[in-house]
């Protein structure tokens, strides 16, 4: 196990730990990676005796500056392209109405017993007699070897006084393929009222983890299963199930929807486009309707779904800026593209695909490929040729009408300039009729076409033309 401690900054942390008296140890994650065979920039380093003290003789040591924080007992710094934390060995104890607990100097063991899971709890002396020597107290080299995840005191105490412990449970199992042993998820499923006390900035994060894993749907299924995603996002829990009338049913929209976001995870790392896969139905349920003639249908989901991601998003407290638009934008499209392969692709069709979706075209392409999930090899065999005829025009037209990032070579000052008009809704009824006419074709996209077409607008609204200054 010396091999996993080959960086030198080991070696200057274990004679520093000499000069200063104290006990450390490597801990945590990059112990857990080291047997997995993951690489990991990220050291944990315990220490029986002050954190922070040995941080700052490591820091002087090397010539890193250190970073401490008082407020949590830690020091961190920066070598050679490692991240370096130091923190004192400690016991902790909660109060039941929060995860914030309080604190107490401990032994390596005890400081054991607090973490999450006994493949988290691994450690490797630093000292020099046992140097690179694996304390396992727990078991964990037995549960990491055998794919399982189990918390190292009694789970429903270890989940009670620290919720998050739950949902990274889950995140570690989809992250790492391993299994959650069965005591332990059906304590999950216990204490998920506990998940109140959280702040959802904290759930955010692991949510975000859980969808940029190689296979999210594994976490949303636990999710699922356990009860935490009623809690934490009961809009997609609305999708689940199966309704049938008249012998008539429709797809399992949430099972869909995880096939959705593993589709597109198999081709991006892009955390929002995997959000917009995971959102992209989320408008289904409140648009369910059956037609005996018809059977099932969800007309206007993607408007509806758009129109909720704000609040979902409001609701979770994540970024309402450009990425909230970006999510929002790709729900409400996600129909288009699968339209033009239904009908004919025309150009008017096409350009004004391009004119919505602008520079994430081809993201949104991605995203309406990735919601094929149908079982018939022969349909779906159809639809990826079609899109590839999409594809093709989408470069085609913007090569030949420039309408990706639109805008509109008339402006509403050189509208009111020329009709010696006042704000009003007669200059957006311009602006709109030549907008319209280039992307139906009409005209192409240039000034003297536009200008043209919006003389004759004017004319039919009985609009006095005025002579223009030539900065216009």
């Amino acid at each position: 196990m010396k091999d996993f401690l080959k960086n030198e900054v080991f070696g200057i942390v274990s004679k520093a730990a000499e000069e200063e008296g104290v006990r450390a140890f490597v801990i945590g994650g990059f112990v857990r990676d080291a047997f997995l065979g993951r690489p990991s920039k990220d050291i944990d380093i315990v220490v029986e005796g002050s954190g922070i003290a040995l941080a700052k003789l490591v820091g002087k040591i090397v010539g890193s500056k250190v970073a401490v924080y008082s407020n949590f007992g830690t020091a961190m710094l920066h070598y050679k392209g490692v991240e370096v934390e130091f923190v004192g060995a400690r016991k902790e104890s909660y109060d039941r109405n929060s995860r914030k607990p309080v604190v107490e100097d401990g032994t390596l063991e005890e400081d054991q017993q607090r973490r999450d899971f006994t493949v988290n709890a691994l450690a490797l002396s630093l000292q020099r007699e046992d140097y690179g020597s694996l304390v396992d107290p727990f078991g964990g080299i037995r549960d990491l070897h055998n794919g399982l995840l189990r918390t190292p005191l009694d789970p429903d105490t270890t989940y009670s006084d620290d919720p998050l412990r739950m949902i990274r449970a889950i995140r570690f199992a989809t992250q790492l393929s391993f299994t959650i042993v069965p005591e332990s998820f059906e304590a999950i499923k216990r204490n998920k009222e506990r998940l109140d006390i959280l702040s959802l900035e904290r759930i955010n994060e692991e949510l975000n983890k859980i969808l940029l894993s190689p296979k999210p749907s594994v976490g949303f299924l636990l999710l699922e299963e356990s009860g935490l995603l009623e809690k934490i996002l009961p809009q997609l829990c609305n999708l689940r199930g199966v309704e049938t009338m008249d012998g008539k049913g429709h797809k399992d929209n949430f099972a869909h929807t995880l096939q959705v976001v593993d589709n597109i995870a198999s081709t991006t790392d892009n955390l929002w486009l995997r959000w917009a896969a995971l959102l992209h139905d989320i408008g289904k349920p409140l648009t369910k309707h059956y037609d005996p003639e018809i059977g099932w249908s969800f007309h206007n989901h993607d408007f509806v779904g758009g129109k909720m991601i704000p609040g979902i998003f409001r609701q979770l407290k994540m970024p309402l800026n450009e990425k909230m638009k970006y999510v929002q934008k790709l729900v409400q499209l996600h129909l288009r593209p699968i339209a033009l392969v239904q009908d004919e692709v025309t150009d008017s069709a096409v350009r004004r695909l391009l004119f919505d979706a602008g520079d994430d075209i081809n993201d949104l392409m991605l995203l309406c490929e990735a919601d094929i999930t149908s079982k018939n090899e022969n349909k779906v065999r159809r639809i990826k040729s079609n899109f590839q005829l999409v594809r093709k025009k989408l470069v085609e037209v913007e090569e030949k009408d420039r309408v990706r990032n639109f805008k509109n070579p008339i402006t509403g000052e050189l509208i009111m300039q020329r009709y010696a008009l006042p704000p009003c809704s007669t200059i957006g009824i311009i602006k709109e009729y030549v907008k319209e006419a280039i992307l139906d074709g009409i005209i192409e996209n240039n000034y003297e076409q536009a200008f043209q077409l919006m003389e004759k607008k004017a004319l039919e609204l009985g609009l006095t033309p005025q002579p223009l200054q030539k900065s216009l």
